[in-house]
């Protein structure tokens, strides 16, 4: 069973250390679980201030990368302290896609296990300095948009989540009822990888919980949609889009914004 933040604080050992400086301040965070090690990254706003919205990241299937920090530097210039979580453990690092679809086929099957560790990275991103725990978001891409939907079911207390090309099967649509958080999909409408099926069973679980829920559909888009090292050739089924890129994007900005503002906690400190 998973720990409580509490009790977890004293079976988790944290070590941070500074790997670069930048417009933001980049950290590598150790951490552990049951004797595993995990290894995120921390990435904070060069003018922090006490009370900052934070961002739990989720990584895609290749696991923390350099296109994570590109990604969680993206969101910390908009004022959020971004804790990339590492979910397969610092010794599981794929390194061909189908290591990759090895380590996201055990996480998919086992939805508990996958949860725990969606916690476990967001009771890390809760211990940071500065963090005001009352605003917080979850954010994915790939696998990890399908996570932070897991996580979301799990019933994490946090303000929103933003899945970016994200898987959307709905393998218990009963724990929907768990859903404290609004939910935003930001979605290829030609991503080969979502099947028809799955889309509708996304949209019935939300519509039958009552969820407040979104989902943007971009056409001549396919599935990776805001990772440059997709390439350029849709018919593969995945390919970087400079215009989603930028338009989900902007969205997110849009959906976080209008939560922060609908959340009674201290005046947020992001520039959005």
């Amino acid at each position: 069973m998973f720990l409580t933040t509490t009790r977890m604080i004293a079976c988790i050992s944290l070590m941070v250390s500074s790997v670069a400086l930048s417009a933001n301040r980049i950290q590598t965070v150790t951490y552990e679980k049951n004797a595993e090690v995990f290894e995120g990254l921390l990435v904070s706003p060069e003018n922090i201030k006490p009370q900052t919205p934070a961002i739990l990241m989720i990584h895609s299937r290749m696991g923390v990368t350099a296109e994570t920090q590109h990604q969680a530097e993206r969101m910390a210039n908009l004022g959020f302290i971004v804790f990339a979580a590492d979910i397969y453990g610092r010794d599981s690092r794929p390194t061909t896609v189908e290591e990759s679809r090895v380590l996201t086929t055990k996480y998919r099957s086992d939805r508990k296990l996958f949860r725990e560790r969606l916690n476990l990275g967001l009771d890390i991103l809760k211990q940071q300095e500065h963090v005001n725990t009352d605003m917080l978001f979850a954010v994915g891409y790939c696998f990890g948009g399908t996570g932070v939907l897991e996580l979301a079911r799990s019933g994490a207390d946090i303000v929103g989540v933003a899945s970016f090309h994200g898987g959307l099967d709905s393998p218990t649509p009963d724990d929907g009822a768990q859903i404290q958080a609004k939910v935003l999909v930001l979605h290829g409408a030609d991503d080969p990888t979502v099947s028809a099926t799955n889309l509708a069973a996304f949209e019935n679980e939300m519509r039958m919980h009552k969820v407040d829920w979104q989902l943007v559909k971009y056409g001549g888009t396919v599935h990776s949609f805001t990772d440059k090292s997709a390439g350029s050739d849709p018919s593969t089924g995945s390919a970087y889009n400079p215009v989603t890129d930028r338009r989900s994007f902007e969205a997110f900005k849009n959906f976080s914004a209008e939560s922060l503002e609908q959340t009674p906690s201290q005046e947020p400190s992001t520039g959005l």
